[in-house]
Parts: structure tokens; sequence; C-alpha cells
């Protein structure tokens, strides 16, 4: 699996994982559960993974939505 991004941004995420499914790339979501259970203090960012061979094709996708990012995002 590999991480291609970083974020504590719900709506983000969403976008991104709806962004990966339009091209047909499936995408996981980890840390998610330690985040809900730290109370919304943002200091474990949920990371978004896909499968080695696909990202290339994950990075490309979620191009668009780069420009927008924060450092710690990226």
């Amino acid at each position: 699996m590999r991480e291609i991004l970083r974020t504590n941004d719900p709506v983000l995420l969403s976008y991104a994982r709806h962004l990966l499914d339009g091209q047909g790339i499936g995408s996981f979501v980890f840390d998610q559960n330690i985040s809900a259970v730290e109370g919304g203090i943002c200091a474990f960012p949920r990371r978004l993974m896909v499968s080695g061979h696909e990202e290339a094709a994950a990075r490309l996708a979620l191009a668009e939505i780069r420009e927008h990012l924060s450092p710690e995002e990226e």
C-alpha cells in the first residue's frame, strides 16, 4: 500500500476518494478510527492509501487538487 494523501480534512478526503473511484482506483483510509478517538484535536491525520501498482494513476487522478493542499497534506 502507498500513501497518496494525508489530511485531517474529511471533505478533502471524501473528494479524493470520489476522484479515485471515478477512475476505478480502489482506496483505503488508514487511521480513521484513531483520529475519531483522539477527540478532533487533529493529532492523527487520516491517510489515503492505494495499492502500489495503482500509485501513479492515483497521483494523476488527484493532480487537480494538489495545488490546494497544504505542505502537511501533500
